[in-house]
């Protein structure tokens, strides 16, 4: 059980180290000379046609929509083995980093709606806040060395999944629009299709990847976010093949790499390239870019911390195995939203000008940054000198 997490530690933490260097420079790019090279290559026109069935989007969007699926896709398999045999699968290790995970929702979104309730297209943006980078916050912990304890870094996994999961029924709850009953029925027989492949004891990949293609297709087309679809896919994908092997882990080791080393960096380069000009300085105490900053740096800290105490003082919860101190450092850190912060931006105001869209990324790009910031200074304060490996 301990020799996988590390691994999968080891990797999102060099991740999150590639997502710093990423968003730097399309911060570069974005506030020099090369500002018009970026915004070129952002829409470079991508087509893809097949007979009557027609895809174009700019390259800005093919990563949006199509790329992000294959992460949402290793996201729904993650959750899948954390629930089989993973620390989810233990109900008494679910209940502190699910209560931290609300608490780490709710608490943001109230913050940035408490800021925006007069206006509804800002309205549009109240998850944006909500999101944990684990990929970024485990790049900061890895700074931190041997410092810190495993057992803090399981709980920030943990809690991160969960966090993904209310992403999750998030954007199919409130970010789909103009749905097509053709598309969405289409997408209806695939999902069935899954379900009698997963059931017969079907272990061939390739079958489920084409159902899987199709199916991207039509929830593209349906008005439903086509991540979705990557999610939806992960779940249907066998566990065991019957020969000792588990398709989910094979697939999550494959596809791990690429996600962490290509997908999410090209991600953040292609979104979070803002241009910061004495307009958007001037915007950066707008409600937008505020109530998303102030939700990741103290609506996190308020909600994680304040919830998981609580949990503890009224014993919902078992006591961690390390200390509230710690506790409180993680909590810090949980404000780093970056990469689903990004995301859940570019769906709440696609379709509102790009004038929402940059505030929004100052917003997400101060919290995310004063939150590591400060969560590593408390750590590297608080931490025993001296790391031990709790495992």
């Amino acid at each position: 059980m301990i020799e996988p997490i590390k691994t999968f530690l080891r990797l999102e933490s060099a991740s999150g180290i590639l997502l710093i260097a990423a968003t730097i420079l399309a911060l570069l790019f974005a506030n020099t000379p090369l500002e018009a090279l970026y915004v070129g290559f952002q829409n470079i026109p991508v087509e893809v046609r097949v007979g009557a069935l027609q895809i174009a989007k700019p390259l800005l969007l093919w990563v949006n929509d199509g790329l992000m699926a294959i992460f949402f896709f290793l996201i729904g398999l993650e959750l899948k083995r954390e629930l089989v045999d993973g620390e989810l699968s233990k109900p008494g290790n679910i209940i502190l980093p699910a209560v931290a995970a609300v608490g780490g929702m709710a608490v943001p979104a109230a913050i940035y709606s408490g800021f925006n309730w007069h206006d509804p297209i800002a309205m549009q943006g109240w998850a944006i806040p909500a999101a944990t980078d684990i990929a970024f916050a485990l790049g900061i912990l890895t700074l931190l060395g041997n410092r810190v304890p495993t057992a803090l870094k399981v709980f920030l996994v943990s809690l991160a999944i969960i966090d993904d999961i209310g992403a999750i029924i998030i954007i199919a709850l409130f970010y789909t629009s103009n749905l097509s009953v053709t598309s969405l029925t289409i997408a209806a027989v695939c999902l069935a299709v899954l379900f009698i492949l997963n059931r017969k004891g079907v272990t061939d990949i390739p079958a489920y990847m084409v159902v899987g293609l199709i199916l991207w297709t039509s929830v593209l087309k349906s008005g439903v976010h086509a991540t979705l679809a990557g999610v939806a896919l992960a779940f249907f994908i066998p566990y065991k093949d019957g020969h000792g092997g588990s398709p989910v882990k094979m697939l999550e080791h494959s596809l791990h790499g690429t996600v962490a080393f290509f997908i999410l960096p090209l991600f953040a380069f292609m979104n979070a390239g803002v241009a910061l000009n004495s307009d958007a300085i001037a915007q950066a105490l707008t409600p937008i870019p505020l109530g998303i900053a102030l939700g990741l740096l103290a609506g996190k800290q308020i909600g994680v911390f304040g919830f998981s105490w609580v949990a503890i003082k009224l014993k919902l919860a078992p006591p961690p195995s390390f200390n509230m101190s710690q506790l409180y450092g993680i909590s810090i850190l949980c404000g780093v939203g970056f990469t689903m912060s990004l995301f859940i931006g570019s769906l709440a105001f696609e379709e509102t000008g790009a004038g929402n869209l940059s505030v929004d990324r100052l917003g997400i790009l101060a919290g995310s940054f004063l939150s590591a910031i400060f969560a590593y200074m408390y750590l590297w304060l608080t931490l025993p000198k001296q790391g031990k490996d709790e495992a």
